[in-house]
C-alpha cells in the first residue's frame, strides 16, 4: 500500500459497482487502479467510464495485479465464495458484499482463509459504518434508552418482479431474505448480538425463493426483534429499538438513515439529524473509509464490521431460510 493512496481493484461491474466506484471519488486518498469481469468488453466499458487504467476480462488478472491493495467484490452473492475466495488467496485485501456469502458455511470458509492468510477481509455493510447508525448505536450503548427489549425492522421492495428476474432466481441466490432482509437482521444484531432463538414464516414463490418473510428473533434476556422483509410490497423501511427506559425511532431508510428521534421518560423528544458534512445519506464511502483506516492501522478485521458478527448474521439467515424451507441449487451446508 502506498502511503498516500490506498489502491482499489472492482470486481464485477453491475450497478452496486459503478455506485461504490463513483463513491471512491469523494474519498481524497482512494485510487481505483483496476477492475475486472467475466469478459473484457464490460470491464473496458467500465474503465473508460470511471477512467481506470488497467480492464481485465477474467477475475485471475485482478488476484493477481500486485498494484492492487485491496479489492471490493460486487458479483452477485451466489459468487461472493469463489470470487472473495480467489482474491484471498492470492494475496488480496477484500470488501465483500452483502450477503457475505450464501450461506453460513461459505462464510465460515472466506474468514478462515483470510485469518489463515493475515490477510483483510470485511463485509460491506454499509449502515455499520454509517455516522447515524454509529451516533445511535453510541447512545444505545451509553444506556440512554435502558436495557433493549425490543427491535423492530422492515425492508420491502413493491416489485412486482418477473420470474426471469435475478431477485426470483433460485440459481442467483434470489428472494427478499438475503437481498433485503439482511438489513433488518444486521440492524437487531448491532444492537443484541445473535438470537439464541429463531421463528419464522413465508410466502413462496413458484421458483421456490421468499417473496416476503418474518422472523421473531429472541435473546435469552428476553428481548424480542421483529424483522420483515418483501419483494411484493414496498415498506415504510421503518425501524424502532425499545429499550426499558426509552425508545429510538427512525422514521424511514434505517439502513442509511437522515435522522431519529430519541424518547426518554420525562423528557422531550430529541431530534439528531445528519452532519450536512458527512455526505449524501446514501453514500458508500464509509464502508470504504473504514477500510482504508484498518489497512493503514495494519488491521485485518474491522471493529465496526467484526467477522465474528458477519458469521452470526449468515446463521441466522441460515436458521430462517430452514424455518421457511428455501434452499438453492446444489448448497450444501
Amino acid at each position: 500500500m502506498t502511503e498516500q493512496k490506498v489502491r482499489w481493484g472492482i470486481l464485477a461491474t453491475g450497478g452496486i459497482a459503478a455506485r461504490f466506484t463513483a463513491d471512491l471519488a469523494d474519498v481524497p486518498d482512494a485510487e481505483v487502479v483496476a477492475v475486472a469481469s467475466r469478459s473484457v468488453e464490460p470491464a473496458k466499458a467500465f474503465a473508460e467510464r470511471f477512467g481506470i487504467p488497467r480492464a481485465y476480462g477474467d477475475w485471475e488478472s485482478l488476484a493477481l495485479d500486485e498494484e492492487v491493495d485491496v479489492v471490493y467484490v460486487a458479483t452477485p452473492h451466489t459468487a461472493h465464495r469463489a470470487a472473495a475466495g480467489l482474491m484471498l488467496e492470492s494475496g488480496r485485501n477484500v470488501l465483500c458484499e452483502k450477503p457475505f456469502t450464501l450461506n453460513a458455511r461459505e462464510a465460515e470458509e472466506l474468514v478462515a482463509l483470510a485469518r489463515g492468510g493475515g490477510r483483510f477481509l470485511m463485509e460491506a455493510m454499509w449502515t455499520y459504518c454509517h455516522p447515524m447508525v454509529r451516533r445511535l448505536k453510541a447512545l444505545v450503548d451509553d444506556g440512554a434508552i435502558g436495557e433493549v427489549r425490543h427491535v423492530q425492522a422492515d425492508f420491502g421492495l413493491s416489485g412486482p418482479f418477473p420470474a426471469s428476474h435475478r431477485l426470483r432466481d433460485p440459481a442467483l441466490g434470489g428472494g427478499a431474505l438475503l437481498d433485503l432482509g439482511v438489513y433488518p437482521v444486521s440492524f437487531a444484531q448491532l444492537l443484541l448480538g445473535e438470537p439464541s432463538d429463531v421463528t419464522a414464516r413465508a410466502m413462496l414463490s413458484e421458483e421456490g425463493v421468499d417473496l416476503q418473510t418474518g422472523a421473531l428473533l429472541s435473546w435469552e434476556s428476553g428481548a424480542l426483534a421483529s424483522v420483515h422483509c418483501s419483494i411484493v410490497g414496498g415498506t415504510a423501511t421503518y425501524a424502532s429499538i425499545t429499550g426499558s427506559r426509552g425508545r429510538i425511532d427512525i422514521p424511514s431508510g434505517f439502513f442509511f438513515p437522515d435522522g431519529f428521534v430519541l424518547h426518554r421518560e420525562g423528557r422531550d423528544a430529541e431530534e439528531f439529524t445528519a452532519d450536512p458534512a458527512d455526505g449524501p445519506r446514501d453514500s458508500l464511502r464509509h464502508e470504504a473509509v473504514e477500510v482504508m483506516r484498518a489497512l493503514r492501522a495494519g488491521e485485518t478485521e474491522s471493529p465496526l464490521v467484526p467477522l465474528d458478527g458477519t458469521l452470526a448474521v449468515m446463521r441466522t439467515l441460515d436458521a430462517i431460510r430452514d424455518r421457511v424451507g428455501v434452499r438453492y441449487p446444489g448448497e450444501t451446508r
